[in-house]
């Protein structure tokens, strides 16, 4: 609760003096100093926001993160009144975006889209990280989570994911599957689902997943682990074969496809989930505000149905099961990082 001060008279019966005087003036100084944070916060928050809001994406146009960004940063803009931009910084598998918002002013005008992939898996693969997710960023909440999809180019010789690892075998060195770039989630999950089936396979990295993409339906590029939001819709119109989801259940945008635990191949589960975050010193009253403004925007029935439209699920978790989902997702995913050796070299 922040609290106003009224002014107050120091009485004494005479003119402080000596030891007298040192006392007073520390006491003075102490409470100048307890106030002034308040007195902060209140000024900076009072009338916020007055100017344009960054919303930085740290992985390129085009991909599933970028389309999360730009549906929360349009419903924003209607919440709060005022012009909020997406930013895509892209770069070393989303580090460069991540340390750039980690090292902005935590004035509530620098947002960011974070998930699984920089808050968690880089933790997991880089050893010395310029930021640290637990101390930089403060969460403003979830958003959603989505599985991932594994696609191929539409030519393949394979309808099914058994089909392909038994096409890969025989094929040996000769396949290629796709990412986003080094270090990111289609990278990781990619890297991981193939040591898993035992295949030798040449991981191609692209600045994003639209390159990637491309490539693909220029029969450039084999295979490729990516959000279902951004890649369902070459499926559905059957420029590329879907193979498998990641989830645990199937995705009612693409229900034809089984799960990659029911093709009975190998076992895998994940979502890519997100949230949005800014610096973690942001005073307190604009994190209630932005905090107030993302609720809204969860349950908001338009953009709960785009998010199942796109194949997603809106995520509402309270603080502590945040806590917890979190520290079971760095656990899990860096046991998995270790145990097959993916590195974002």
């Amino acid at each position: 609760m922040l609290h106003k001060f009224k002014p107050f008279a120091l009485v004494v019966s005479q003119a402080p003096t000596g030891a007298l005087r040192v006392l007073v003036m520390s006491a003075l100084s102490i409470l100048n100093l307890w106030a002034m944070p308040v007195t902060n916060a209140q000024a900076q928050s009072g009338d916020y926001p007055n100017r344009t809001i960054r919303m930085i994406v740290p992985q390129g146009a085009g991909g599933g993160t970028d389309i999360l960004g730009r549906n929360v940063a349009a419903k924003f803009q209607d919440i709060l009144r005022q012009s909020v931009v997406v930013e895509n910084r892209t770069g070393a598998g989303s580090i460069i975006g991540t340390d750039h918002v980690a090292k902005s002013a935590a004035d509530g005008y620098t947002l960011m889209v974070g998930g699984i992939f920089n808050i968690v898996m880089n933790k997991a693969l880089v050893k010395d990280l310029p930021y640290d997710p637990a101390r930089d960023f403060a969460p403003l909440g979830f958003v959603s989570a989505y599985p991932f999809l594994l696609i191929c180019r539409a030519d393949l010789p394979v309808n099914s994911l058994a089909e392909f690892v038994k096409y890969a075998r025989a094929n040996p060195g000769k396949l290629s599957y796709g990412s986003a770039g080094l270090g990111t989630l289609q990278h990781v999950w990619g890297a991981i689902l193939v040591k898993q089936l035992g295949l030798d396979m040449l991981h191609v990295p692209f600045k994003g997943a639209a390159p990637a993409h491309q490539e693909m339906l220029g029969g450039r590029v084999d295979i490729m682990f990516d959000n279902i939001s951004a890649s369902k819709g070459y499926v559905q119109s059957a420029k590329m074969k879907g193979l498998a989801v990641s989830s645990v259940a199937r995705s009612a945008a693409l229900p034809q496809v089984p799960t990659v635990n029911e093709t009975g191949v190998t076992r895998f589960e994940g979502e890519s989930w997100f949230g949005i975050f800014v610096p973690a010193a942001t005073p307190a009253p604009i994190l209630a505000r932005l905090r107030e403004a993302l609720l809204s925007v969860t349950r908001d029935k338009d953009f709960v149905a785009r998010v199942e439209r796109d194949g997603g699920r809106v995520l509402d978790l309270s603080p502590t099961q945040q806590q917890a989902f979190m520290r079971d997702e760095i656990d899990r995913w860096s046991k998995l990082v270790t145990q097959y050796g993916v590195t974002a070299d």
